[in-house]
């Protein structure tokens, strides 16, 4: 949440998960219990390998370990799926010590690979799960075709069983209403848009994860190179609709970004739709230098921290809706400053 790299005013975050199952073993969805805690017990064993601690310090968290808040974190902080925080019996995740690296295990394949990176690191993010990857298979015998790659428990992640995606902020693009010509774009050359929060999720505060949707057929250098090249595309195209708004329409653009810094800075309720799209215009305004004061890694925070489960975790306390709305508008004050009302 707080780091800065390239272009990350508009590219969020990039994210690479490798997805990996083992030989003779049955996949989570058929495995029992006893053959799933023996995945665990195989994989766990890792952690304590010299070669993944070359990486950093990592940390392994059995996830029946933890309570449902904490689980519904991970999720908020895309460290782990929502899957794997509901079927949590032999689910595990190994961390490192700057949640860069997080290694699923006995969700809906026996290992994923993830490596987050801040802003546009698409292809250093490959780098780093490709060399942990090399790591494990090393030590485990996946399972593997040779016509088909490596086995998966769903269909569409079979071969590479690769997945990257580029979390992005593109309000003027919706603005000018021409997402949908760039999003139908993306989809006739092997992409896909979702949420913020991956498959069947909402786009809230205008954030789209663009990433790879063919894992068979081509190589991992070719997904990571055709993401890329598309990701710079839309990065220029929303350049380009940030610099028409400005020319055109710049009286009405800074009304509109300064009206939700307002309603940000002295709202006593937020519901989550609202702060998404407040703090999307103001995010806006600190990219186009109308607004002053704060910074992206402080948005990037206020993104997660501002979800229902961070709520409950920062305060300490459960929440009903009203009152998560009332901490929610708390918490954003007090991150931009505002004079208590």
């Amino acid at each position: 949440m707080l780091g800065n790299a390239n272009d990350s005013e508009i590219a969020i975050s990039s994210r690479v998960r490798v997805a990996r199952n083992i030989q003779h073993i049955p996949f989570p969805l058929l495995a029992t219990s006893e053959q799933s805690m023996e995945v665990l017990e195989l994989l766990t064993d890792m952690k304590t390998y010299e070669d993944l601690q070359s990486f950093g310090t990592f940390h392994m968290i059995p996830l029946k370990e933890i309570a449902p808040l904490d689980r519904k974190v991970l999720v908020e902080k895309h460290l782990i799926s929502p899957s794997l925080a509901n079927e949590s019996q032999n689910g595990a995740v190994i961390l490192s010590e700057d949640e860069s690296v997080s290694i699923m295990i006995n969700e809906e394949d026996h290992l994923r690979i993830q490596c987050l990176y801040p802003g546009f690191q698409v292809r250093e993010a490959w780098e780093k799960a490709t060399a942990i990857d090399d790591l494990f298979e090393a030590h485990i015998d996946y399972a593997f075709d040779g016509k088909r790659g490596y086995l998966t428990s769903c269909p569409t992640n079979v071969g590479t069983g690769l997945r990257a995606s580029v979390m992005m902020h593109l309000p003027a693009l919706v603005m000018t209403q021409q997402i949908n010509r760039i999003l139908s774009a993306v989809s006739q050359v092997g992409l896909t848009v979702r949420g913020i929060y991956g498959e069947g999720s909402e786009a809230a505060g205008n954030i789209f994860q663009i990433s790879n949707q063919i894992t068979l057929g081509q190589t991992e250098i070719e997904i990571i190179d055709n993401l890329h090249n598309v990701v710079l595309q839309i990065i220029e195209q929303e350049k380009n609709a940030r610099q028409r708004l400005l020319n055109e329409s710049r009286l009405r653009i800074e009304d509109r970004i300064k009206r939700s810094y307002g309603i940000l800075l002295y709202a006593q309720m937020l519901d989550s739709k609202e702060a998404a799209q407040r703090l999307s215009d103001v995010r806006l305004g600190v990219d186009l230098a109308i607004i002053e004061g704060p910074s992206i890694p402080m948005m990037n925070e206020l993104n997660v921290m501002t979800q229902q489960g961070f709520l409950q975790k920062t305060f300490g306390e459960q929440m009903n809706l009203e009152e998560r709305d009332m901490y929610r508008a708390r918490l954003i004050r007090e991150k931009l400053g505002a004079t208590p009302a």
